[in-house]
């Protein structure tokens, strides 16, 4: 299973790098005659309601996916790692704060803190990455500071204070590495979890604005065309189906790796 989600994450990947030369046919090109096509040489997965090519589509929804997915796991793993560790290893008033700080965040549902802040600045992937990272953030730091706290009081970080090692240093180069495994692992397993996010917000139009892909746009428009014909959703779904299990399998083998 292991090899097999790195297969997809793989293909996922290079399918979002390589987007440009994959493309059979623009994805934001409109033809009213081949409008809600079925499969076919010409159009791999058919065309929409306005006879864009849903494989080209589909290709591109995965670029944008994939953009959301690493800037938010990466600025949500880095400053919940932060925050995390300080609030492990530092005095018991930073910890009530932060503590305070992660609860109060998770108190809101995410998509009724989406639409605040959609409200309040429109939406947009920068939008989208927002509502991500801040609503992300907490379930980082709680992992970071439990891992940290685990580790404050043994012997080697004892000595190292005894060394007159500054916090800094007993953070980066002792805490850190003791910690960042578990982390690895839960950021591999929250990628799907923040494509599927991007998804749900864009088909309630609150996210990517068209014509921009997006497999959660896709899914919008194969919705209300599914009576005429299945294939846009199909188009949407498979590809979150297949980045959900890559993604799980893969941090289910990077589980195994760092045990």
């Amino acid at each position: 299973l292991g090899v097999l989600g790195a297969f997809l994450v793989l293909l996922m990947v290079l399918s979002a790098v390589f987007a440009d030369f994959l493309m059979p046919y623009d994805p934001i090109a409109i033809d009213p005659r081949g409008r809600l096509a079925s499969p076919t040489w010409e159009h791999l997965l058919g065309t929409d309601h306005l006879g864009r090519d849903l494989f080209s589509r589909v290709i591109m929804g995965g670029r944008v996916a994939l953009k959301v997915a690493l800037i938010c796991i990466s600025l949500s793993l880095t400053i919940g790692l932060a925050l995390g560790m300080l609030a492990g290893f530092g005095p018991r008033w930073l910890d009530n704060m932060l503590i305070l700080f992660f609860d109060t965040v998770r108190s809101f549902p995410v998509v009724m803190f989406a639409l605040a802040i959609v409200t309040l600045i429109g939406p947009s992937i920068e939008t989208i990455i927002l509502v991500v990272v801040v609503s992300s953030i907490p379930n980082y730091g709680r992992i970071a500071r439990v891992q940290t706290l685990a580790l404050k009081n043994n012997t080697f970080i004892t000595a190292e204070r005894c060394m007159g090692a500054s916090v800094f240093r007993i953070l980066r180069h002792h805490i850190l590495p003791n910690i960042i495994g578990p982390m690895l692992i839960l950021a591999s397993m929250d990628v799907p979890v923040v494509v599927t996010v991007e998804a749900g917000l864009s088909f309630l139009g609150l996210g990517v604005r068209p014509p921009t892909p997006s497999w959660g746009s896709i899914l919008n428009d194969g919705y209300v065309f599914v009576r005429n014909t299945p294939w846009p959703v199909i188009a949407g779904g498979v590809p979150l189906v297949i980045t959900t299990l890559g993604f799980t399998f893969f941090g289910e083998a990077l589980r195994d790796v760092f045990d």
